[in-house]
């Protein structure tokens, strides 16, 4: 049964990505956010498929804690659920991700509309420059910045390296960091054709200031938040 829903799935998105990716593209002559509005409408179906296709739900606990106004949320990646669900979840984001993503025929074009910030992370601390400098444009702008610390997909539990950038960001730009820790990967797993159905769960947690405060000092709470969340999640199914 997994296997048939997975089949389903794939095929339906790959009818809804195409036109939509074609309908999407005279948006570019609307303002980030405006644009941004319209482009979501993609993550909603698919999210809608998931839910009807797939059987996968997902219930989020700690929405009381967002901050008022922008900020940079610093989540567990463990699937490409998450990079589609919290286009949902939160306020207009924009990602952190590879440039290469951007040269995928019609998933890069949409990803280019969202005023993501593309960056080579083989560029070290130009690397580092590019998330600040793109950064504070975004959230400048009204953005909140989403940005997935270990720098890639990790297994439900395991644990990858946290890296600066995030907090960095933050801390620079004078606005907090929102730490969020799920079990995505339990019902979409990375790279994973099948798919599974079940809840999954989102925490988000206590907005961290960061006024005053070093990047480092700032990611060594974040991680230490999400990862003590993450024990509390389930890591088999």
């Amino acid at each position: 049964m997994a296997l048939l829903r997975s089949l389903l799935f794939l095929l339906a998105q790959i009818v809804l990505t195409i036109p939509f990716s074609v309908l999407i593209l005279p948006t570019f002559v609307l303002p980030p956010l405006e644009r941004y509005r319209v482009i979501a409408w993609w993550g909603r179906a698919v999210i809608w498929l998931a839910r009807v296709v797939l059987g996968i739900r997902h219930r989020v606990d700690g929405l009381q804690h967002l901050p008022p106004g922008p900020a940079v949320i610093m989540a567990k990646h463990q699937s490409a659920w998450e990079t589609i669900a919290f286009q949902q979840i939160f306020p207009p984001i924009s990602f952190v991700l590879k440039k290469s993503l951007l040269r995928i025929p019609f998933f890069g074009w949409g990803l280019a509309l969202f005023s993501p910030i593309a960056i080579d992370r083989a560029a070290g601390r130009e690397a580092l420059r590019q998330i600040e400098a793109q950064g504070r444009a975004r959230l400048a702008s009204g953005f909140w910045v989403l940005i997935f610390p270990e720098g890639t997909r990790v297994a439900p539990g395991e644990k990858g390296n946290y890296q600066i950038g995030g907090a960095w960001l933050a801390v620079k730009a004078g606005v907090p960091v929102v730490p969020v820790a799920h079990d995505a990967g339990l019902y979409w797993p990375r790279n994973a054709f099948i798919k599974h159905s079940g809840e999954i769960r989102v925490r988000i947690g206590p907005a961290i200031d960061t006024t005053g405060r070093k990047p480092a000092e700032v990611l060594a709470q974040t991680e230490a938040w999400i990862e003590a969340a993450m024990r509390e999640l389930p890591t088999h199914r």
